[in-house]
């Protein structure tokens, strides 16, 4: 890719390009970054790569800071900067260099999860035999049972083999892994693929759509604000005092794996994760383990003496 100039707005451009089409990234996440990039380069002195300084830089991180953003929305858009930055230099372009911008330090945090259950309570909280209860149920087994991101989940073809225990999923810069179903999760596809009758190939449509209007044969697939809607009303429904996310049955079902016993690196690879480090943000719960095997283990040679 051949640019024509270090003029920020070209070259914000370009790098948006460059994620689509060389990198594959997913439209929401071009938009994210779209939007990150945006809020830096309306700083006021900001015309050319040139222009970004560590002074620059330290001014909008203050800026960001005194916004009130949380420190991990800070690093969204300080890794946007930096990934930007990356590019220009691997084009020659003269620029901050990317190692120069650290991230903001992050306090160590549980993860929001909810009770084994609460979890009962939310997967059966769609009852009803209809297509969109059916749906409901459905798709919050397959995300307890897959660990699939909601894109994921919404990209999901209804033609696939769901008679097998495992799919093919494609992640994250277009890289395919296998996930797999638990018996739960493969009968409750099985009951809303029998209720459908239209010949959309998404695996979730959206059936109030086609409730209102009986003439449409192939509704719209799903959307991720729509299953975050879905989940939210099931929860509410199962008398949760938490906010529930899709996000966070990825979270249960990456901390069940690992309080049965699975290995990180297991997990790491089930969830789709690149770097290890990033499925470390889960170790904590086997932490309570810990103090079992110290009582059950420490010492007992002295105590013999």
């Amino acid at each position: 890719m051949k640019l024509m100039s270090h003029n920020l707005r070209g070259l914000k451009k370009e790098f948006l390009e460059y994620l689509e089409i060389e990198k594959g990234r997913a439209a929401r996440t071009i938009e994210l970054y779209d939007q990150y990039l945006g809020r830096f380069l309306r700083f006021p002195g900001l015309k050319n790569a040139a222009d970004i300084t560590d002074e620059s830089v330290r001014r909008y991180r203050l800026a960001l800071n005194r916004a009130g953003m949380s420190k991990k929305t800070q690093n969204f858009y300080l890794i946007a900067l930096r990934q930007f930055l990356k590019f220009c230099a691997r084009r020659g372009i003269a620029s901050l260099p990317a190692e120069r911008i650290e991230l903001a330090k992050q306090s160590d945090r549980d993860l929001d999860l909810i009770s084994s259950d609460e979890l009962e309570r939310l997967l059966a909280a769609p009852s009803g035999s209809d297509e969109k209860n059916l749906r409901d149920r459905a798709l919050l087994e397959l995300l307890f049972s897959t660990g699939l991101r909601v894109s994921e989940l919404c990209a999901l073809s209804r033609h696939l083999d769901w008679s097998r225990d495992e799919i093919s999923v494609r992640g994250k810069g277009g890289k395919v892994r296998l996930v797999f179903l638990s018996p739960r999760a493969k009968s409750a596809v099985k009951a809303y693929l029998a209720k459908r009758s239209d010949i959309g190939d998404a695996l979730f449509a959206q059936a109030e759509r086609r409730a209102k209007n009986k003439s449409v044969s192939e509704p719209r697939r799903i959307t991720p604000r729509l299953v975050e809607r879905i989940v939210k009303h099931h929860a509410i429904r199962a008398g949760i005092d938490k906010r529930v996310t899709p996000h966070m049955l990825r979270h249960m079902f990456a901390t069940d794996l690992l309080q049965n016993g699975a290995d990180l690196r297991s997990v790491q690879a089930l969830l789709g994760h690149a770097h290890i480090a990033t499925t470390q943000v889960y170790t904590h719960v086997t932490d309570k383990h810990l103090k079992d095997i110290h009582r059950a283990f420490h010492g007992k040679g002295l105590g013999e003496k």
